[in-house]
């Protein structure tokens, strides 16, 4: 199903919302609004409000929205993240932990955000006590992005388990994973991009009840076809978000253009 309203086109595909916006701030900042709007809705709860964070070159509108919209309810919040390198410094320019103070709790002043200590000399502790967090603070709110190999989170292909009996554990990062870090920026090459990472499971992830991904540019677009036809399965683990019970795809332009031709309307 299609709609088309001031130049952004809404479509499902077996029960996965898309929104397609004119460009990459617009969409950007129509997830905000999308997060704020829930942040407000579960601070009307009277609990505290679990948020889980993504980072990488696809947050950066959204994020920049976010922590620019008044009246949120941040001192409810307990803030986590979805990954983090293992032995990455964390004032690296890569770093998720540098990443986030940078473009989110420097700007607004939360009632809690946990990091993942990447950096630790003992990571599986590092993963007990931030589920045993986590467990406690029951997020209801996540906010994703989709890689170029599909991951989720740090999820690769090679690493993705739908079924993982584990909430968060230690994973090898491929070489499509690494080449992406290397060509947002973060590492001069993908060879000086970390091998290894800590990462929440799917599982995990899923029982988040509500997902906002941001998908913009496009370098995502041929990701974003594969997650809505390819077969479901770890060999593009986005797929799965198509079994979600709420999730939407912010999209732009770039990262629609492989989409023209699927559905019968003309996209922008």
């Amino acid at each position: 199903m299609e709609t088309q309203s001031n130049q952004v086109t809404h479509f499902t595909s077996e029960g996965l919302k898309l929104e397609i916006h004119p460009d990459r701030k617009s969409a950007g900042a129509a997830a905000a609004r999308a997060v704020a709007e829930e942040l407000l809705r579960l601070d009307k709860l009277g609990k505290g409000i679990g948020v889980i964070f993504a980072t990488g070159a696809s947050q950066f509108d959204t994020l920049e929205a976010l922590t620019s919209t008044p009246g949120l309810p941040w001192n409810h919040v307990l803030g986590f993240h979805l990954d983090e390198y293992v032995g990455l410094p964390e004032d690296h320019p890569g770093s998720f932990r540098r990443y986030l103070r940078e473009r989110l709790t420097s700007h607004v002043t939360m009632r809690e955000f946990l990091e993942m200590n990447g950096t630790a000399g003992d990571l599986d502790a590092v993963c007990r006590e931030y589920m045993k967090a986590m467990h406690l603070a029951d997020p209801q709110l996540c906010l994703l992005g989709i890689g170029e190999n599909g991951h989720l989170a740090f999820n690769d292909p090679a690493e993705a388990d739908f079924s993982d009996p584990l909430p968060m554990k230690v994973v090898e990062l491929d070489q499509a994973c690494r080449q992406q870090q290397a060509a947002e920026g973060w590492f001069g090459s993908w060879q000086e991009a970390p091998e290894r990472a800590l990462t929440l499971t799917i599982p995990t992830v899923f029982r988040i009840p509500k997902l906002i991904a941001s998908v913009p540019g496009s370098r995502k677009a041929h990701v974003i076809r594969r997650t809505l036809e390819d077969p479901i399965s770890t060999d593009c683990p986005s797929t799965l978000l198509r079994k979600h019970p709420d999730v939407t795809i912010y999209l732009d332009t770039d990262s629609a253009v492989e989409l023209k031709g699927i559905f019968k309307a003309d996209l922008p």
